[in-house]
């Protein structure tokens, strides 16, 4: 009988961890920004690879104004054209003094809350790379995603590709159902 019990056990243990493994966490954070500004609700996709590294999407503001650009741009070693990971941007178009308006505080950090704009795939960074981010910027949310990547070679630190979901919401995404409409 202890036997079973015990084969039991461990398989009830193999089957939690890679339960956990595939169960990507949810990271929340507020912006340092805290403005009533709302946006057009939308939602995208965006592929990345070394032939087409940075991607730019213009948001508009309720009123239909372009008000933020996002931008993704690469990271990798000094005077090499190999990515190691990708970096979001959100900028206020109308007040530019401020930079990177994804981050909580304007100092830099090793705090997860502070790092969701960096895509990296790192397994000791701050942020797992198939974490779900939240972050509250003035009066909406941008949830980002990493929904798939490719490293070549398989074992080195090297991206080819990567696909991140995007979305714009005036909505906490963490109690509503309903994502933006894709576009």
């Amino acid at each position: 009988m202890s036997r079973l019990f015990f084969a039991v056990l461990v398989a009830v243990t193999i089957a939690s961890g890679s339960l956990a493994q595939s169960i990507s966490p949810t990271i929340y954070a507020q912006s340092f920004r805290h403005r009533a500004t709302r946006v057009t609700e939308e939602a995208f996709e965006a592929n990345l690879t070394p032939e087409d590294a940075t991607y730019r999407e213009r948001i508009k503001d309720s009123q239909g104004a372009d008000c933020y650009e996002l931008t993704i741009t690469p990271e990798g070693p000094e005077g090499d054209n190999k990515i190691t990971a990708w970096n979001v941007t959100l900028k206020d178009l109308h007040h530019t003094s401020y930079g990177n308006i994804l981050v909580a505080e304007q100092r830099a950090s090793e705090d997860a809350g502070n790092n969701l704009w960096r895509l990296n795939p790192n397994q000791f960074g701050p942020v797992p790379i198939r974490a779900k981010r939240i972050v509250r910027v003035d009066g909406f949310y941008v949830t980002i995603q990493v929904k798939a990547l490719h490293f070549t070679p398989l074992d080195s630190p090297y991206l080819d590709s990567m696909t991140a979901d995007f979305a714009f919401t005036n909505r906490d995404p963490r109690s509503s159902g309903e994502p933006p409409a894709s576009r």
